[in-house]
């Protein structure tokens, strides 16, 4: 493990001199180099990631795919999307934007008494083991990401945002980060907050993200694969992870247009057998929203949008019950 990374941080440190830092200097920002070098490995993680997608889960869908594919213009925007956030565009924009915010919150909890948990250092000797410490933070933070994605579906306000998400009806690798702006926003404050508090190292963090939005491609992929009757319940799989994506059993749970659903685990399928959330039905539904496809009582079909920038404004719309 200290070999690879190793040969990431001479890579990072290879791009960072020979791209970035002229770049830094040559748009007069030479006060963030620091900053700068950080934003390298999460540009570097996303290029790896892309690549693996491209070279890996790409070859795995067009071998077993769910379904044809026949929406080539909706995938497009999907992988606008990734581009943006594999590639740290949205963090970029997140850190000029909200980073002061972020530490003058984290100094006010801190400020307060409660300093960082520092989880592996529970058992000294034991969960300070690098492997042992990934383990257990990807567990916790996994568990973290389960809660958030329940609340998603929980309230209508953040439905609204994150029901743009379930409107890719022609899923693929690629619709992972098909998200509304603000969604996210929401969704990484938590995320980062909770990773401060409970000690996890910005290594550590770079490479439980780098794994959790690998993993993640993999279950939106349209790739007809099961993990069977053990690995579902071990791991999530593209179908376990596509039932969520089901039109009504994915997004509603008393019915027709209620909220709700089934299968939330972002990795781990262990939160939603625990709390009764999970569906293991072996099957591959249509995915979408219900009331993209059914009319609502005044015969009319909810528009998500086409494009990126129509998709974010009806995400807004929607906020305040006008989309």
């Amino acid at each position: 493990m200290d070999w690879l990374t190793d040969i990431f941080s001479n890579v990072q440190q290879w791009l960072f001199e020979a791209a970035v830092q002229p770049l830094v200097y040559a748009v007069g920002l030479g006060g963030w180099v620091e900053d700068a070098f950080d934003a390298t490995g999460w540009l570097l993680v996303g290029l790896v990631q892309i690549a693996i997608l491209i070279a890996l889960i790409g070859p795995l869908q067009r071998w077993r795919p769910v379904e044809p594919v026949v929406d080539r213009p909706a995938i497009r925007i999907d992988i606008l999307y990734t581009l943006i956030h594999r590639l740290g565009l949205f963090r970029l924009a997140m850190f000029f934007a909200l980073d002061p915010l972020f530490d003058e919150a984290l100094g006010a909890v801190r400020g307060a008494g409660w300093g960082s948990l520092h989880l592996d250092q529970l058992w000294p000797g034991v969960t300070d083991i690098p492997w042992i410490a990934f383990v257990i933070y990807l567990v916790v933070l996994d568990f973290v990401e389960y809660l958030i994605h329940r609340g998603q579906h929980q309230f209508n306000w953040w439905w609204a945002l994150h029901s743009l998400h379930h409107s890719q009806r022609q899923m693929t690798m690629w619709s992972d980060n098909r998200n509304h702006l603000l969604d996210d926003i929401i969704h990484d404050t938590i995320i980062v907050v909770v990773a401060q508090l409970i000690g996890v190292a910005p290594g550590q963090f770079i490479a439980i993200v780098a794994f959790t939005q690998l993993s993640e491609s993999l279950q939106h992929a349209n790739l007809r694969w099961s993990f069977g009757a053990i690995g579902e319940r071990l791991w999530i799989s593209p179908r376990f992870h596509r039932l969520h994506h089901s039109i009504g059993i994915g997004h509603e749970s008393k019915g027709p247009r209620t909220l709700g659903g089934h299968n939330f685990g972002v990795l781990l399928p262990w939160w939603d057998m625990l709390f009764r959330t999970g569906n293991f039905e072996e099957r591959y539904d249509p995915t979408g929203i219900r009331d993209q496809v059914e009319p609502d009582a005044d015969g009319r079909l909810r528009e998500y949008g086409r494009g990126f920038w129509a998709q974010q404004w009806l995400g807004l719309k929607r906020i305040v019950g006008r989309g």
